[in-house]
């Protein structure tokens, strides 16, 4: 803690990564010893969460992360989109093709961002909130390879053909290192097969991705 920081606050939001990490919630008891404070300072902690949605208790008493999450949630995919345009345009500009991010929205793969390049005679149409299942499509390919290793190693990129649109080729490479937040950026073209350099380019855009959403 520095002089320009609230420790009250700091302890709230210790408490909502707590109860984020936790299937089962955690008890006033748990969240004192976890925080290293007594329990007149958690339920006070609690109390206040609750009064804006992010904290729940139920019947036994556990806290549990609240619906308000939700409202901050929806905010996040334009924030996303934001940091992620700059390394979208120079790898649609640089392979030609259409570039895309592409998170995890439940069991599916949702892009979020979408750039066209500007100087083809035609590329494939993608659009933002076109989603798939994540085993089908070198975007949701890319993200369950990161979950297979753990989301430490950089797994690469994924290739496919034909997946999502008969006579469309992949490729895409996940975030990998971003707290939060399962992705993946990728592009997509009219091709029977993916150029040489497009894999590691894609990953390189990933990773600037990536920083950016550090």
């Amino acid at each position: 803690m520095t002089a320009e920081t609230s420790q009250t606050l700091d302890r709230g939001l210790r408490v909502l990564k707590l109860l984020a990490d936790t299937d089962h919630g955690l008890t006033v008891t748990e969240l004192s010893n976890k925080l290293g404070v007594n329990r007149t300072v958690v339920y006070r902690l609690l109390a206040t969460l609750e009064q804006h949605a992010l904290v729940r208790r139920d019947l036994g008493g556990r806290a549990r992360v609240g619906l308000g999450v939700l409202r901050l949630g929806r905010q996040v995919h334009p924030l996303v989109r934001e940091a992620a345009l700059p390394a979208l345009r120079s790898l649609a500009e640089d392979i030609g093709a259409t570039a895309h991010l592409t998170l995890v929205d439940g069991s599916d793969a949702l892009a979020v961002a979408v750039v066209e390049p500007t100087w083809t005679d035609y590329h494939v149409a993608y659009r933002a909130g076109f989603r798939h299942p994540l085993d089908r499509g070198a975007a949701g390919r890319a993200i369950l390879s990161a979950r297979q290793a753990g989301g430490l190693v950089d797994p690469g990129f994924t290739l496919t053909h034909g997946e999502l649109e008969a006579g469309a080729s992949g490729a895409a490479a996940p975030l990998v290192g971003v707290t939060g937040i399962e992705g993946s950026v990728g592009v997509v073209m009219l091709a029977d097969a993916v150029p040489e350099r497009v894999g590691p380019r894609v990953v390189d855009a990933a990773r600037e991705v990536a920083d950016a959403l550090r």
